[in-house]
């Protein structure tokens, strides 16, 4: 291990080991604080799966195959149905 990654390990350990006492007092509304960022930052990261979740997919998941197995071809008919959302 190098000198910066001994530094990374050993700071956090030594502030740990060597801390005192605080005597301190959490009223409720610490509590009920801590407990919405918990719930807040779980939210977020479910929306942030969300969002991203056809790039995951697409990343981790199969890669497609040649010949189309399911008959998912499509004509040109049913290509002028489908309504056309996105405007290029």
């Amino acid at each position: 291990m190098n000198r910066i990654q001994i530094a990374l390990v050993a700071v956090p350990a030594l502030l740990l080991l060597s801390t005192q006492n605080a005597y301190a007092y959490l009223d409720p509304g610490t509590g009920s604080m801590i407990l919405q960022g918990l719930i807040g930052g779980i939210a977020g990261g479910m929306f942030a799966i969300r969002l991203y979740w056809g790039k995951l997919k697409s990343r981790f998941g199969r890669a497609p195959t040649s010949g189309s197995a399911s008959g998912a071809s499509v004509s040109a008919q049913d290509a002028e149905d489908v309504p056309n959302d996105k405007v290029r």
